[in-house]
């Protein structure tokens, strides 16, 4: 009952928000067009549901190229690749809203693990792996809610001159994979609503804890 309630919320809520926002993301799509290279979308191959691979929509924010430019696949605050309009959709998050259609298809959900790339998927250790993709992959959830400041993270790592793939693939990534087991230990529909306010929330106050507050066994971030 719980997945037939979670895809047809999925399918209704990515339904309605992109008819909502066609508003805001027709003048993006012009504005991409104008400026820049003239790209528009980005597709990036991610990790999906019980570890399938599918293409990811986004809006392009960095040049054409860019992993293969120093700082490869890991972008970084003021990222000198990003295009001219990039910096603010990346920190307004507006180059996500596009996955509202791999909501819409069924690649993601609106709440669950972020999907990331396949090297990215190879760092996390072997017993998160097997599980974090037992749910589908989300637009939002509780991984992208407690690092809402990993661009600033891995900055401050670059500015002392650390290593940044040894920071994700030991210090971020594991605790990611431990928020991500608890999530599947408490998935609900009531979890995945707090979850989407609680996404909200943290948009208009950065520094919020509430969700160790909605969520008291929540583990938390020692770092």
């Amino acid at each position: 009952m719980y997945e037939f309630t979670k895809r047809t919320f999925d399918i209704l809520s990515s339904a309605i928000a992109l008819i909502i926002l066609s508003p805001l993301l027709i003048p993006v799509i012009i504005g991409l067009k104008l400026t820049g290279e003239g790209e528009i979308w980005y597709f990036q191959e991610r990790v999906g549901y019980k570890n399938r691979r599918f293409n990811i929509f986004k809006f392009a924010t960095m040049l054409k190229g860019s992993s293969k430019m120093p700082g490869g696949f890991i972008t970084t605050k003021k990222d000198p690749r990003t295009t001219p309009m990039g910096g603010f959709l990346r920190k307004s998050k507006i180059n996500e809203l596009p996955q509202l259609i791999n909501i819409l298809i069924g690649d993601m959900s609106v709440v669950g693990p972020r999907p990331v790339m396949p090297q990215s998927f190879e760092a996390y250790p072997e017993d998160i792996r097997a599980v974090i993709y037992n749910v589908k992959p989300g637009l939002t959830g509780i991984g992208s809610i407690i690092f809402r400041d990993e661009e600033e993270l891995i900055t401050r790592v670059k500015e002392r001159g650390g290593d940044i793939w040894d920071f994700y693939k030991n210090t971020i990534y594991p605790f990611k994979g431990r928020l991500e087991q608890w999530y599947q230990q408490h998935h609900s529909f009531l979890t995945d609503m707090k979850l989407i306010v609680l996404t909200a929330w943290v948009i208009v106050s950065p520094n919020s804890q509430l969700m160790y507050k909605w969520f008291k066994d929540l583990p938390e971030r020692p770092f």
